[in-house]
C-alpha cells in the first residue's frame, strides 16, 4: 500500500471525525445561554410528572378492564387482581360481557365513530384550508367582516349551538341520520383559524405569482401546489377535528336515537344508563377499546402532526 493511499485514508477518517464532532455540537448554545444543572434536573422531573399524569389513566384502564365488579373494589387498584397467566381468561370474560351488555352493537358503534370522525375531519380539513388560504392570499369585499364573524364563532361554546342545530335538522328531516352529525362537525372556526395562519406563514407569494405567470389557474395552484405545502398543517387540523368529533357527546345525544347509528361514546352511555348495569369491568373494557383507535392515529401521524405545529410558528 502506497504512502499516498495511507495519507488519503487518514485524511478521510479525520474529516469524518471532524464531521461527527461538528454535528454533535451543531445545536449547542453559547456558554452564557446554557441551562444550569438545576434547571436541567427540574425540567426532567417536570416532564416525568407530566408523562405519568397522561399515561396513568391509560394504565389504570388496562388494569380495571381485566377485573370483575367485586375485584374492582376488593383488590389493589394499581395492579391486576389475577395472576399474569390468568389475564387472557379475564380479558376474554370481560370482552364477552361487553358484547352481551351492548347486544353485539359495540363494534358497530366504533365503526360509526370512525365514519363520523373520518368524514367530518376530511371534509372539515379541506374546507378549513380552502377558507384559510382564500382569506390569507386574496383581497375581496367583506373579507375583514367575514374573518371577524368566524373569529367570534370561536368564542361561542358548541353546546350553545346544539339546540338551534337540532331545530334546523328536524325541519330538514335529517335527524336520526349520519348527516345530522357529520355536517355540523365539518364546520370548524378553529380549523379555519389554523388554516389561515399556516397559509400566511408557509405559502410564499412569490411562488403563487410564478405559477400564475406560467399560466396555472387558481384551482390548479391550490390543488397541486398549496395543498402539498400545507400537508403538515392539514394533518394537524385533521387530528383536531377527528378527536373533537370522536369525543362529541351532546350532538349525537340530541340528533340520534337509533342504536345502529350511535357512536361509541353515546353507546357506552346508554349501556351505563341501564338500571341493571353493574359490570364496571366491562365498561372499562369498552372505554379502553373505544380510545385505542385515537391513540393509534396520533402515534401514526405524530411526525406529520409535530411538523404541522411548527409550520405556523415560523415566518418565511
Amino acid at each position: 500500500m502506497s504512502a499516498a493511499t495511507v495519507e488519503s485514508r487518514a485524511a478521510m477518517r479525520a474529516r469524518k471525525r471532524a464531521d461527527r464532532i461538528r454535528d454533535a455540537h451543531a445545536n449547542d448554545l453559547p456558554r452564557s445561554m446554557r441551562p444550569s444543572a438545576f434547571v436541567k434536573t427540574l425540567t426532567v422531573i417536570v416532564l416525568v410528572v407530566v408523562l405519568i399524569y397522561f399515561i396513568f389513566p391509560i394504565y389504570w384502564a388496562i388494569v380495571a378492564s381485566t377485573k370483575t365488579p367485586s375485584q374492582m373494589t376488593g383488590s389493589n387498584g394499581l395492579w391486576f387482581a389475577v395472576g399474569l397467566q390468568d389475564l387472557p381468561d379475564a380479558i376474554a370474560t370481560n370482552y364477552s360481557k361487553l358484547l352481551g351488555w351492548t347486544r353485539g352493537q359495540f363494534w358497530r358503534w366504533v365503526a360509526n365513530s370512525f365514519i363520523y370522525s373520518g368524514v367530518s375531519a376530511l371534509v372539515g380539513t379541506l374546507l378549513s384550508i380552502m377558507a384559510g388560504y382564500a382569506t390569507a392570499k386574496f383581497n375581496f369585499r367583506g373579507k375583514n367582516v367575514a374573518i371577524g364573524i368566524v373569529m367570534a364563532c370561536m368564542l361561542m361554546p358548541a353546546a350553545l349551538l346544539t339546540i338551534p342545530q337540532y331545530s334546523i335538522f328536524r325541519t330538514l328531516h335529517l335527524t336520526n341520520t349520519m348527516l345530522s352529525i357529520i355536517i355540523p362537525c365539518c364546520v370548524s372556526p378553529f380549523g379555519f383559524f389554523l388554516g389561515r395562519v399556516y397559509a400566511q406563514t408557509s405559502v410564499p407569494n412569490e411562488l403563487l405569482e410564478a405559477a400564475r405567470i406560467d399560466g396555472a389557474g387558481e384551482a390548479r395552484i391550490f390543488f397541486t401546489i398549496v395543498l402539498r405545502i400545507l400537508s403538515p398543517a392539514m394533518v394537524t387540523i385533521f387530528l383536531f377535528l377527528f378527536v373533537a368529533t370522536w369525543n362529541n357527546f351532546l350532538l349525537p345525544l340530541m340528533m340520534v336515537s337509533s342504536d345502529t347509528l350511535k357512536p361509541v361514546t353515546l353507546g357506552l352511555y346508554g349501556m351505563v344508563s341501564n338500571a341493571t348495569f353493574t359490570d364496571r369491568g366491562a365498561l372499562m373494557m369498552g372505554a379502553l377499546l373505544g380510545v385505542l383507535p385515537v391513540i393509534v392515529l396520533f402515534l401514526g401521524l405524530q411526525r406529520y402532526w409535530q411538523a404541522g405545529l411548527a409550520a405556523g410558528a415560523v415566518k418565511g
